[in-house]
């Protein structure tokens, strides 16, 4: 059964498409609704969704779950589906619901300003709202200053048996994968992850967190992970995470060249979507200066619109060089990535 849970719903919007579903109705029917399917489940998002209904009237009826699980299940629904907005993260799933035919172009002004050119869809199926930089973590005891700038270093065979990083099948490296593809051709990367998997300290096992911890526990000495995984750590009142964060550096690499790796959380309006013009609404208001605060921090992530600051923990971390290349093409990749990967042997 797929992972995901219904909160403030309307019994007359939502009851009939999910049949046997189970949910919980609350509240009482609005004149204009919004129906979102969205992978988040942060706090701040409920202070997001109250502000959006507070300052347009219209009631967001919310499907939490897995993305893929959600990019499923808005397939199985089809022209009946009661989804007006998917909300997800990085480019893989946004590229994976745009193949499956699952947006529709939204033409505003509004967010075509707002959003840089290379965080949205070109046609716009899709825009992004926040941004995470892929990092590189050392143990600052163990790894000499110098040694490691860029992703390219992580083949270094002064590395060998030193790295941590998830497995091939995890959408973020499947990313950063199709932006060195991007970068430097297919041969380039396959050379590149083979020599990332000639440097494993161990087979890829767990999630970002747990290459972090990897590393402040001797298990290796260098990781690759999100940016706001590590931010939760800093924000954590564990004393066992502030030793985490105290062992561990980090990395923003290829600042002298193309830039760190970006990936964004997205959101397109759906093809069948019933309550089209709120679903634009919805996206033009996630482009709002006080909506890209909430929105961001929820997931301690980089706002997109200009002149909007991430949070202070966000911003501890340092300025950085992000990488410039389209999100869509990342998207693109993604299959050549896999690919790579197989070849290369990287479980």
């Amino acid at each position: 059964m797929l992972d995901i849970h219904l909160r403030r719903v309307s019994a007359v919007a939502l009851a009939a498409a999910l049949g046997a579903a189970s949910f919980v109705v609350s509240g009482a029917v609005a004149a204009e609704e919004l129906n979102l399917y969205s992978s988040r489940h942060y706090q701040t998002d409920d202070a997001l969704y109250d502000n959006f209904t507070e300052q347009t009237g219209i009631k967001i009826n919310r499907i939490e779950g897995k993305g893929d699980a959600l990019i499923e299940r808005i397939i199985a629904e089809g022209d009946n589906s009661p989804a007006d907005v998917l909300l997800t993260v990085d480019a893989a799933r946004l590229w994976r619901a745009d193949q499956a035919g699952l947006f529709q172009p939204t033409d505003s002004g509004v967010l075509n300003e707002a959003i840089p050119e290379n965080l949205r869809h070109p046609d716009g199926h899709w825009f992004g709202f926040s941004t995470r930089a892929r990092l590189i973590y050392i143990n600052k005891d163990k790894v000499e200053e110098g040694l490691i700038s860029n992703y390219e270093d992580l083949t270094s065979p002064e590395l060998k048996g030193r790295v941590c990083i998830r497995s091939s099948s995890n959408v973020y490296n499947q990313s950063l994968l199709s932006s060195i593809i991007a970068a430097q051709g297919e041969a380039v990367a396959k050379d590149w992850a083979t020599g990332v998997v000639g440097n494993f300290a161990r087979d890829p096992a767990g999630g970002d967190t747990d290459q972090i911890r990897s590393v402040a526990a001797g298990e290796c000495d260098v990781a690759v992970a999100n940016s706001y995984y590590f931010v939760r750590l800093m924000r954590s009142d564990k004393a066992e995470d502030q030793a985490v964060v105290e062992s561990v550096g980090w990395i923003f690499p290829n600042q002298g060249d193309r830039g760190t790796h970006v990936n964004v959380s997205g959101a397109g309006v759906l093809k069948n979507a019933p309550n089209q013009e709120a679903a634009v609404k919805f996206l033009e208001y996630l482009a709002s200066p006080e909506a890209q605060s909430y929105f961001a921090d929820g997931n301690n992530e980089y706002p997109v619109v200009n002149g909007v600051p991430a949070s202070s923990p966000v911003t501890s971390l340092g300025d950085f060089k992000a990488d410039s290349l389209s999100i869509a093409v990342i998207g693109e990749n993604q299959p050549a990535a896999q690919k790579v990967f197989d070849e290369a042997g990287w479980k």
